[in-house]
């Protein structure tokens, strides 16, 4: 019986450990370092207004969240193999790639959350004014983002490659590229500040307005969840917050009634 009974307590210590030691379900969002949506504080620390929504979102749905930074190039293989569960990074969505094909065909897109524009970034003595000034220029691009669709619309222009945005200012900084195609939210975060003083966006040459969207695996149930998520975040003010804490207020979208289907 005391042999029984001493059984008995050692599987009821195990199931208690088994049940208080359930793993926790992760999410891993990838990720490149652009402010303000994510970047490092003086402390070291993950921040941005990507990475503190998607952080309340996925919190709410019960998820512990990972932020693995990516190459921004390998970011559909990263996330056709698992090694990633979402693109949440300024992800363009009405846009097309290289091999013109939409990402919208690519990837299940979330709501958009932000809007953006491409803009060109040059030092301020560079002459660059006008779109006849571009021919015959290097630009500096990260490779696989929009702005290197939009540079390719511009006649005798040749692109260097990066694998980051703010690699594309030290192009331009150091003179191995004569301007940069950047987003206008990483831009605006950098240009003409610290490092990058000597640096301006140029007038006039943005391109139409785009829009960030997250991106999940095609038929990944975490889009309907995430959306939801967002509706509820912009009904209790989370985004606005979000959007004054990192001075996205005239760009972030809080409402998402008209994206429903």
């Amino acid at each position: 019986m005391k042999k029984i009974t001493a059984l008995l307590l050692a599987l009821l210590l195990v199931a208690t450990c088994f049940a208080g030691c359930k793993k926790e379900e992760t999410i891993v969002v990838g990720y490149t370092i652009y402010s303000p949506m994510n970047y490092l504080d003086e402390n070291g620390e993950l921040i941005g207004f990507d990475t503190e929504l998607a952080k309340a979102v996925f919190e709410n749905l019960g998820y512990k969240v990972i932020f693995q930074e990516i190459d921004w190039d390998s970011k559909y293989t990263d996330l056709e193999s698992g090694t990633i569960d979402c693109i949440w990074n300024g992800f363009t969505c009405n846009t097309a790639d290289d091999d013109g094909v939409l990402r919208s065909q690519k990837v299940d897109f979330s709501y958009n959350y932000m809007e953006n524009r491409q803009v060109i970034v040059a030092k301020k003595d560079s002459g660059i004014t006008a779109t006849t000034n571009l021919s015959g220029k290097m630009a500096a691009v990260e490779s696989g983002s929009a702005g290197e669709t939009y540079a390719g619309t511009f006649d005798g222009v040749t692109t260097k490659g990066a694998s980051k945005q703010t690699d594309c200012l030290l192009e331009v900084n150091s003179g191995a590229a004569d301007f940069a195609v950047l987003d206008a939210q990483l831009a605006k975060s950098y240009v003409g500040k610290g490092d990058y003083a000597d640096l301006a966006i140029v007038d006039g040459l943005s391109s139409d307005v785009e829009y960030y969207a997250i991106g999940f695996k095609k038929g990944s149930d975490l889009t309907a969840k995430v959306n939801e998520q967002l509706e509820k975040l912009a009904s209790d003010g989370t985004i606005a917050k979000l959007a004054e804490k990192y001075g996205v207020s005239n760009t972030a979208i809080t409402d998402f009634s008209d994206q429903k289907k």
